[in-house]
């Protein structure tokens, strides 16, 4: 499945849920969700506090399916082409030096 086609299906969840709505509890803006894929990544990073290895598998995937939903629709409501900004930033860092260790 394509990135598009996965923005395509997070805008039908969202507007099933009505958060496009001007009177949504959820408003769909920016700010909002550049916050919630802040606290879904510290989510994952929970994960692996006070260890090295995955012991909720499970539990994990969906916290990073959560970041990877924000990171869609913040790109998608910012108007960012998030295939071709991934492109870009690939060719990019092929690009840089990167100091050794």
């Amino acid at each position: 499945m394509t990135l598009t086609e996965l923005t395509t299906l997070m805008h039908q969840f969202v507007q099933s849920k009505g958060w496009y709505e001007p009177s949504s509890p959820k408003v769909q803006s920016p700010r909002n969700l550049a916050a919630s894929l802040a606290i879904e990544a510290a989510e994952v990073l929970e994960h692996f506090q006070w260890r090295e290895t995955v012991t909720q598998k499970e539990e994990l995937a969906g916290e990073l399916a959560d970041v990877a939903l924000y990171l869609l629709q913040l790109a998608s409501v910012t108007e960012i082409d998030l295939e071709q900004a991934i492109l870009t930033k690939l060719a990019h860092n092929q690009t840089r030096h990167w100091p050794e260790p």
